[in-house]
């Protein structure tokens, strides 16, 4: 008993393979969407560090902001 193959494929069989087409097209278009990401993430770090980079070789960085020596609402003096 040999089966042969029809010339036309099934329904379910075209049906199958047009999903995996599509899967497949997809998939390409998130992993270029993905790499754009990307991209586009380092370019603006490439930026930002150049500008920090300028500002450090001006001298004028950003002073760390001096904690305040005013009393936290709730602290009681201990003077009696």
């Amino acid at each position: 008993m040999a089966s042969r193959k029809s010339a036309e494929p099934s329904p379910a069989t075209s049906a199958r393979a047009n999903r995996q087409r599509l899967a497949q097209e997809e998939g390409a278009r998130a992993m270029a969407d993905v790499e754009q990401r990307a991209s586009a993430v380092r370019k603006n770090m490439e930026r930002l560090r150049a500008l920090r980079q300028a500002r450090e070789a001006q001298g004028t960085g950003v002073e760390p902001a001096v904690a305040s020596t005013r009393k936290k609402k709730g602290q009681k003096s201990s003077a009696k």
